[in-house]
């Protein structure tokens, strides 16, 4: 199968990530293609014909027109949903769900293309219980963790492990008042709990008394570990208020962080962990689809030349 044909970014249009990643395989002469799935059905089209040796056939954007059997690799980062306004209610779900089933379902079934990451990799590893139990496979120290709907369990939880933190099990967008604004975390006491945990689910785990926070990105083989200093219970609160260094993962750490991307068969992964007062590396969580290029001009650290290299394939 030929790897000499251009990559091909899965993305919203706003995505200066994406952007950095582009500009420098354009700068290496790699072709690339770049499509939302929020373009079908407008600017984007397809045709996909199984045959006996796999699924042949075009996308075809505003653009350009990409050969299915000649896609070197995928970078799936975040793309907008499918929408169709101007169908009837009914309508739009079955021309969503066909379009999810249909478009996604090419993109996700191409012969010899490397994703980066494979958008159905992607879905296992965002449940949040997956990952910590994948975490602890993968040999990684996790805080103690309680995923319940049970209130009387949520309190008996925080008796025997508080201090502890409630966090979020996904982030989806959240509006007050017409603002966005994301469900911070925050520490929580038995006290403060009632029998409002029981109308859905929550996830509590012991705080760990950190000195600081890593976030560590794996890029194919090559890993990027960044100390974050502040005096933040959660960091991505005000990145006005963080001081980066670059460190060195401890061996145990490393060889982790490649058997829990080999456990999703993810090639990609931003970690992040608790360092505490004895220097001990507490996982938090694995992002598939994490931001990282802003912390190359705080550090230096070569992270778009990696991403760009993974995608030419010239490391895998």
């Amino acid at each position: 199968m030929s790897h000499t044909g251009p990559v091909l970014v899965v993305t919203m249009k706003d995505d200066p990530t994406a952007d950095l990643v582009i500009r420098e395989l354009h700068d290496r002469a790699v072709p690339v293609a770049r499509l939302d799935s929020g373009d079908f059905p407008a600017t984007l089209s397809f045709a996909a014909y199984l045959t006996p040796e796999g699924l042949e056939g075009s996308l075809t954007t505003a653009t350009r027109t990409v050969d299915l059997t000649r896609i070197r690799s995928l970078y799936y980062r975040r793309p907008s949903g499918f929408a169709f306004p101007h169908l009837s209610e009914d309508d739009a779900r079955f021309a969503l769900t066909q379009a999810r089933y249909g478009l996604g379902g090419v993109v996700a079934s191409l012969a010899g293309c490397l994703y980066v990451n494979h958008p159905h990799r992607i879905g296992d590893a965002e449940f949040k219980p997956s990952g910590l139990a994948a975490a602890v496979t993968a040999g990684f120290r996790v805080p103690s963790t309680l995923v319940t709907s049970d209130p009387g369990a949520a309190r008996s939880f925080i008796q025997q492990h508080g201090p502890v933190l409630y966090k979020p099990l996904s982030t989806p967008l959240y509006r007050v008042d017409g603002v966005s604004c994301t469900v911070q975390v925050k520490e929580v006491t038995a006290e403060e709990i009632d029998d409002r945990v029981s109308g859905t689910a929550h996830l509590f785990q012991q705080r760990v008394h950190k000195s600081a926070d890593v976030r560590v990105t794996v890029i194919g083989d090559r890993v990027f570990a960044v100390r974050i200093d502040s005096d933040l219970l959660d960091w991505r609160t005000d990145y006005n208020r963080l001081a980066y260094s670059v460190v060195q993962p401890p061996p145990q750490v490393t060889s982790a962080l490649l058997r829990y991307l080999s456990l999703f068969g993810l090639v990609f992964g931003a970690f992040d962990f608790a360092v505490d007062q004895a220097g001990t590396w507490w996982f938090l969580e694995c992002n598939p689809s994490g931001q990282w290029a802003w912390l190359e001009p705080e550090t230096g650290l070569p992270m778009v030349s990696a991403m760009a290299d993974l995608l030419e394939r010239n490391s895998a």
